[in-house]
């Protein structure tokens, strides 16, 4: 139909209400019913709008695998254990202070030194004591002489007596007389020990074995028992406590543990890198649970020889209360978190994606490891990095330690044969597609 034609029968059936404004029928122009005309309009409405058409899209290009980390969900035994913070805290602490007043001479130790039991930590000026010390003893011996002529006294007042020479009375005066001065005497000897506990607190020694801190007095100043700060703090750090508090739903585990007879073991965390400082015993379940937070006291005791645990340190302490067999653990990197809950990317057969809830018992983390109580079974493979770029049903692909990039398929032992002519194929049908009209 030429494109005349197409424009007279367009132009003749846009107005129907003037057919008798139209003239007469093109030449050759046969007269149809007025449905067939229509369809012949509609054809060629159809074939101008396709020949106005654009050429049919090209196939979308499938989106690339996504690169992610993986690893398998393993079954293994577990400690049963509990975690809280806690504070690392000196199983003694003493701060010295001197015991008499006086000018401070010397200082005999090093701030931060290790000191032991006995050592001279400080010297005080024991020149007033030792002064003291020899008025009293120049006291006790006036009282001995006297006591003694008072003893030949009364000796001879008893030898008087029988020849009636003397009087009763003077006996019984001579008598209470000896007895004061053997009082005298004994106040003077506890004027002497007085006197030398006093001159020895002039020398200050360790009370115990720990590490000295900061030197609070210097040598020179006036120092006084009544003195609050004192000369120094001692803490002993070997062996080292940790006091921590567990909620009070663990009440029942830990004493269970404790009634079984050896005391739980308890290991100290560091809080950043959950790595394991030391190893200790429970010493301490405090006999309150705190009523305003909801928490019970406990206290463990650590060798420390290595000095890793410092007072005032923040530790995680970790109560191994018993053993948990066939445990489903993952790496803790695996776990995301929704407004739904949990949930853990997993890699399929056919290294698709796809969103699984789960749920953990935080409570039994084994350092990078957490423990999965439902969702999961043993040899699925979970994401551990790369969970931003993922959506349900995208291709993941495995990212080597070394840079490469593998199928996840291939961290199930396939060939790299096998591999080779995946990517070939994979390739030929991409190919293909573009080629299709």
């Amino acid at each position: 139909m030429s494109d005349a034609r197409n424009k007279a029968l367009v132009h003749r059936w846009s107005f129907p209400r003037r057919r008798e404004l139209r003239g007469p029928p093109l030449k050759g122009e046969e007269q149809q019913p007025r449905r067939e005309l229509s369809a012949a309009l509609a054809a060629v409405v159809l074939t101008l709008a396709a020949a106005g058409c654009s050429p049919p899209p090209a196939p979308q290009k499938e989106a690339p695998p996504v690169p992610v980390r993986t690893a398998l969900v393993a079954q293994q035994t577990v400690p049963v254990t509990r975690t809280g913070v806690g504070n690392v805290a000196p199983v003694m602490s003493v701060t010295v202070h001197t015991r008499v007043d006086g000018q401070l001479d010397s200082v005999a130790f090093k701030e931060g030194q290790n000191v032991k039991t006995g050592q001279v930590l400080a010297r005080i000026d024991p020149r007033p004591y030792q002064a003291q010390l020899n008025q009293s003893l120049a006291q006790k011996a006036k009282d001995e002489a006297a006591l003694a002529n008072a003893r030949a006294d009364l000796a001879r007042y008893e030898e008087l007596i029988k020849e009636d020479a003397v009087t009763r009375q003077t006996l019984d005066t001579q008598r209470a007389l000896v007895g004061q001065l053997q009082a005298a005497v004994q106040t003077g000897e506890a004027q002497i020990q007085l006197a030398r506990v006093n001159l020895s607190y002039t020398t200050i020694s360790a009370p115990i074995s720990g590490r000295a801190g900061a030197r609070l007095v210097d040598p020179g100043n006036i120092v006084r028992a009544a003195d609050p700060n004192g000369l120094v703090v001692i803490n002993q750090i070997d062996p080292i406590a940790v006091q921590f508090t567990l909620p009070e739903s663990a009440f029942q585990a830990v004493n269970a543990a404790l009634r079984r007879g050896a005391a739980p073991t308890v290991q100290a965390l560091e809080r950043g890198t959950h790595q394991a400082l030391a190893s200790g015993k429970l010493v301490l379940l405090d006999n309150r649970i705190d009523a305003s937070t909801g928490t019970i006291a406990l206290k463990a005791q650590f060798p420390n020889p290595e000095h890793k645990l410092w007072p005032g340190q923040s530790v995680d302490a970790r109560v191994v209360l018993g053993q948990r067999e066939q445990a489903l653990t993952m790496p803790a990197a695996a776990v995301q978190r929704s407004q739904d809950g949990l949930y853990a990317y997993v890699i399929d057969a056919e290294n698709k994606a796809r969103i699984q809830a789960i749920q953990i018992d935080d409570s039994d983390r084994q350092g990078d490891l957490v423990v999965v109580t439902q969702g999961l079974s043993a040899g699925e493979r979970v994401v551990v990095d790369g969970q931003y770029k993922l959506t349900p049903g995208a291709r993941a692909v495995e990212v080597r330690a070394q840079g490469e990039q593998g199928s996840a398929e291939d961290k199930d032992g396939k060939s790299g044969g096998d591999k080779n002519q995946q990517d070939k194929k994979d390739q030929k049908d991409r190919a293909d597609q573009k080629a299709a009209p």
